[in-house]
């Protein structure tokens, strides 16, 4: 039996947490770790006993659910038979080749080789270095900058980091670098202007993007990076037209298209990746998270064609591609993402997302959309996100002291509801397991709506109160 007073205080006294406030975690403010000793098909359970349907399927990433023998057999087979080699030097292992080979084959656009590494904030630090490395390459050394978007995620690490457009990833931190560029989130709610269509708008987004080009100089530019669906920065669908026009833009200035498919790739949106949903092309592609449904670190730089053409061919002259970790390619990951991908194929977890998805988005609309203090109900698959305002009319956000998205998130919480308030607003997120059924997914909506009216309720209290 977990001693649960004695981990929590070794927790407390050693453990750095990310995304935690310090000092009141160091001094109990916040009371103890929520200490998670199991999980089975889209719950978790701690260890008071208490049990959790996780609606955000860990940090959007445990997408076939919790406790799939399938996926520990395979990392103990592995285990057993090789633990570890490195990939340096043409290196490799049967499980890591046959895991290549089939996200080529799946991939968007034209891929040809994969690059591993154990994160997506590292993925995307290579996808920037393949930008530079390219552009050198090929007698192009100033069309270095990456153009990212304000509210897009890409990661954590200092140019991952930097890309990411909100601004406390960087507050105290020195970023973003030199470099990194941001234009504006398409996002149609809160951007677009007095009877703009999604189509206008997406026209106008464009068109602030070629002029931040034209502004920088083409000659400077190297990449665009973008989630196909804006995740952290608010699970934000793209508006209609948004890709077609914004790829017309990158293809007339020679400019490189990432998709990081870090939450979307392998079934979330109800396709395969959210680039083949939105009809994206991009030269690179950046996966992790549902590669091993976070099982084992993993993560994948895929490189396109048109990239990697231009490395081998310059290979003769610059020698070795210089870039790698110890554990790029590492056989316990490769063997679980194949196990992870062989469930994703034969449970067909794509079409899941797609035709429970719909279910999904068809009740948060039916639950959520009339009440007086959701400005917005969205989503596509299994991604769902409401926007809490305070005036629905005018769009007026609550005050942000009142943390009405905390709040209601907390209030889920207490009746065994895991659901992320997510940041830059007052919004609660939704990215369950892609093994979710209809059933399940009534049950978190209506879990959710009665934590909004419980907060409701308080806040108008308050109002009456005051």
């Amino acid at each position: 039996m977990t001693d649960i007073k004695a981990i929590a205080e070794l927790d407390r006294s050693s453990v750095l947490h990310p995304f935690t406030q310090l000092k009141e975690f160091a001094r109990g403010q916040a009371g103890d770790p929520t200490i998670v000793t199991g999980g089975k098909g889209i719950r978790i359970e701690d260890a008071q006993g208490h049990t959790y349907i996780d609606a955000f399927a860990g940090l959007y990433c445990v997408n076939i659910g919790y406790g799939r023998t399938e996926v520990a057999e395979a990392i103990a087979r592995q285990a057993y038979k090789l633990a570890y080699y490195h990939t340096y030097a043409a290196h490799t292992t049967d499980e890591l080749a046959t895991l290549a080979n089939r996200l080529v084959r799946m991939a968007p656009g034209k891929p040809s080789k994969v690059f591993f590494g154990l994160s997506g904030s590292d993925a995307n630090e290579t996808q920037a270095k393949l930008v530079w490395y390219y552009n050198n390459l090929r007698g192009q050394p100033k069309k270095k900058k990456i153009i990212s978007r304000e509210r897009g995620y890409h990661g954590c690490s200092v140019i991952s980091g930097s890309m990411t457009g909100m601004s406390f990833y960087h507050d105290h931190m020195d970023l973003p670098f030199p470099g990194i560029l941001h234009t504006g989130a398409p996002h149609h709610y809160w951007s677009s202007e007095p009877g703009e269509t999604e189509e206008d708008f997406s026209r106008r987004r464009a068109a602030e993007l070629e002029q931040l080009i034209v502004r920088e100089g083409p000659e400077t530019i190297g990449a665009f990076i973008a989630e196909p669906v804006l995740g952290t920065g608010g699970i934000t669908p793209p508006p209609a037209g948004y890709w077609r026009e914004i790829q017309a833009v990158l293809r007339r200035f020679d400019i490189l298209l990432i998709a990081d498919e870090v939450i979307c790739g392998f079934g979330r949106t109800g396709a395969d990746f959210g680039s083949t949903l939105y009809g994206m092309e991009p030269d690179l592609v950046t996966v992790a998270k549902g590669l091993t449904s976070g099982y084992v670190p993993l993560s994948g730089a895929i490189v396109g064609e048109r990239v990697y053409a231009v490395m081998e061919e310059a290979a003769d002259r610059v020698g070795a591609f210089s870039h790698g970790y110890t554990y790029s390619g590492h056989p316990i990951a490769a063997a679980a993402a194949n196990a992870v991908l062989d469930i994703v194929e034969k449970e067909r977890l794509s079409d899941r997302a797609r035709v429970v998805g719909s279910h999904f988005q068809k009740r948060l609309k039916e639950r959520f959309a009339q009440l007086e203090i959701v400005g917005e109900v969205r989503g596509v698959g299994l991604l769902g996100a409401i926007e809490f305002v305070a005036d629905r009319q005018t769009k007026r956000r609550f005050d942000p002291q009142l943390k009405v998205g905390a709040r209601i998130s907390k209030a889920a919480r207490e009746r065994g509801l895991i659901a992320r308030a997510m940041p830059h607003g007052d919004i609660l997120g939704f990215a369950p397991p892609l093994v979710v059924t209809e059933f399940e997914i009534d049950e978190i909506v209506e879990l959710a709506y009665r934590a909004t009216k419980q907060v409701m309720d308080e806040l108008a209290k308050k109002s009456v109160s005051s």
